[in-house]
């Protein structure tokens, strides 16, 4: 699930940065960053998407916490709190899909960041608390320095995880197909994609093909 989601996160970055007025929903570092490049007159960025889809991934964020807090979510059997949060993702990404299709090309696409910030919010938090090592979904920064200091080449043990190269790969290949779609093809096929991969680990939660603590 978390490499679905690793690459889900490459697809919608791929969609709002190509596609959506260079802005990261996914990957709030490079959203900051652009955020302040903005503020200080870079052409070609708006300081008014990447602050929203800031505060969209912060509203996820709280979301998924309180989601996976709640009392009701937490007692039966299986992971309850994940199926939801799963849920409200899938449907956030399928509202900025049908936004995307709605509107068309528009240069204050709000309707779509939102949404897809909230979701991206909400899946970053949802995968911390999931707490699998060296899989992150959003940020690769640390799992790459990790797997150098621990390379042979840098001194260290060396690696004998493979599924730590596998996040970076996934996110990595969901980028280069959703920048392809979307510059190839059109913007609402990385998004039917990526809602496509929300509602397949929704569909494996909820029929209890996933374990969570």
């Amino acid at each position: 699930m978390l490499l679905a989601m690793a690459s889900l996160t490459g697809l919608v970055d791929a969609t709002s940065f190509l596609g959506l007025g260079r802005v990261f929903v996914a990957n709030m570092t490079g959203n900051v960053v652009l955020l302040a490049f903005a503020l200080a007159g870079a052409p070609g960025l708006s300081a008014d998407l990447s602050a929203l889809a800031l505060a969209g991934f912060l509203t996820g964020a709280v979301l998924a916490g309180r989601t996976g807090t709640a009392p009701a979510l937490r007692h039966g059997r299986g992971p309850r709190w994940l199926t939801v949060a799963l849920a409200i993702q899938t449907g956030l990404i399928i509202t900025a899909l049908v936004a995307a299709w709605l509107t068309g090309d528009t240069d204050r696409p709000y309707a779509i960041i939102v949404p897809l910030a909230v979701a991206m919010g909400l899946q970053h938090a949802t995968a911390r608390r999931v707490a699998v090592p060296e899989v992150p979904t959003n940020v690769l920064t640390t799992t790459l320095t990790g797997l150098v200091i621990d390379s042979r080449l840098a001194g260290g043990p060396g690696f004998h995880a493979p599924r730590r190269l596998a996040a970076p790969l996934a996110m990595f290949t969901g980028a280069l197909v959703g920048g392809a779609l979307l510059l190839h093809v059109d913007r609402i096929v990385p998004l039917a994609l990526a809602a496509a991969i929300a509602a397949g680990c929704l569909t494996a939660a909820a029929t209890g093909r996933l374990t969570a603590p």
